[in-house]
């Protein structure tokens, strides 16, 4: 038999990196999914959506957004989710992986400049590989090295790319980042992945979180897969970038038009977000106390790292939390990460009573 890649994957087993993909079993509490607030499992929500696509003739988008595949549907969540952000136009895209590869290797052209946070998600890593221009990944949330790269590139047209909360490290961009791209004119990418629906006064992400109002040149990405509980992205700007990005983004050119369903469904639930964001606020930070207080982690949103360090062992940490405890918690490895960790999701679906047990649990057999 065939075999090429057999090498690689013994390499990937001897160092604890190998990967497997396993049926959900619904029977372990979900501590490891980015459905944040709870959404996926919101019936009304669901059935919602349903009976929006009995109003039309077809369910599917059945063609790019350029041909005829640009629904009504995907029109009106446009226009609601821009006005909630406080942004001219938008788009909605396949997924956050497809939006960043798309979205970089556009706006990145021959001469210009990107800037990226070394912790940036491996889909704007993507993007940057593709792209014509200079790429400088500066030190993480390093707001000085930044500067620094910022005057070096003066007089080119410059794109700085960072996470309003990160997926990993479950930290905040610094205000400072923002502040400094908005003074030196640069094109600013924010990937709100983690951050839409989770932070911010109206629970709209980092920008709400600060107080800082988008700019012409900011771009917003967010994703429909964790906080509003579908699936699909969407990006955010002005509508000259928007423009742009419609002709030159080849994942909105080429790419059949996002899921009719999924699209209704993520607008019922930016509605839903926005009718309770004062009780499902008060959630969250009930959630990051009984975290900070049990395991001394300040957090952000609702991504709790447990750093263990050593690959084989997370995973064999993962295996006992779902064998004694029934709750499974991501077991993250290299090279995704630095080091191997524990990333725990206080979600809001699980009863804060449970949280506290999980928590004083894993101070038990966690070594800091």
């Amino acid at each position: 038999m065939n075999i090429p890649y057999e090498s690689e994957l013994k390499a990937l087993m001897r160092s604890g990196r190998y990967r497997e993909r396993h049926i959900r079993d619904d029977s372990l509490l979900d501590a490891a999914s980015n459905d944040y607030l709870g959404l996926a499992h919101n019936q009304e929500l669901h059935l919602k959506a349903c009976e929006t696509l009995t109003h039309y003739g077809e369910h599917a988008p059945k063609a790019s957004m350029l041909v005829n595949g640009y629904h009504p549907i995907h029109a009106a969540f446009e226009d609601a989710l821009c006005e909630a952000n406080g942004f001219e136009a938008g788009i909605v895209m396949g997924s956050g992986f497809n939006a960043n590869v798309g979205l970089i290797e556009a706006l990145v052209r021959k001469g210009d400049v990107l800037l990226m946070d070394e912790e940036y998600h491996a889909s704007g890593v993507a993007g940057a590989r593709m792209c014509e221009g200079e790429v400088v990944f500066f030190p993480h949330n390093d707001a000085s090295a930044l500067e620094k790269e910022l005057n070096r590139a003066e007089g080119k047209r410059v794109i700085v790319a960072v996470e309003g909360i990160y997926s990993m490290g479950g930290d905040p961009v610094v205000r400072e980042i923002i502040e400094l791209s908005i003074k030196y004119k640069a094109v600013l990418i924010l990937d709100e992945a983690h951050s839409s629906g989770v932070i911010g006064e109206s629970l709209m992400g980092i920008l709400d979180h600060y107080g800082i109002a988008p700019t012409p040149l900011m771009l917003k990405m967010g994703t429909l897969g964790k906080a509003y509980g579908s699936f699909g992205a969407y990006v955010l700007s002005s509508k000259h970038i928007s423009e742009y990005l419609i002709n030159r983004a080849k994942n909105v050119i080429y790419a059949t038009a996002p899921s009719l369903y999924d699209t209704a469904l993520a607008h019922y639930s930016l509605l839903y977000i926005q009718s309770n964001a004062a009780i499902l606020r008060e959630k969250i930070l009930a959630r990051q106390k009984i975290v900070y207080e049990r395991l001394g982690i300040a957090c952000a949103g609702l991504i709790v790292p447990i750093e263990i360090g050593d690959n084989r062992e997370v995973m064999e940490l993962q295996a006992w939390l779902k064998n004694e405890m029934g709750i499974h918690v991501g077991a993250i490895r290299q090279p995704t990460v630095k080091k191997a960790i524990l990333r725990l999701i206080a979600r809001l679906d699980i009863d804060e009573a449970v949280l506290i047990q999980v928590c004083e649990r894993l101070t038990q057999i966690w070594v800091k």
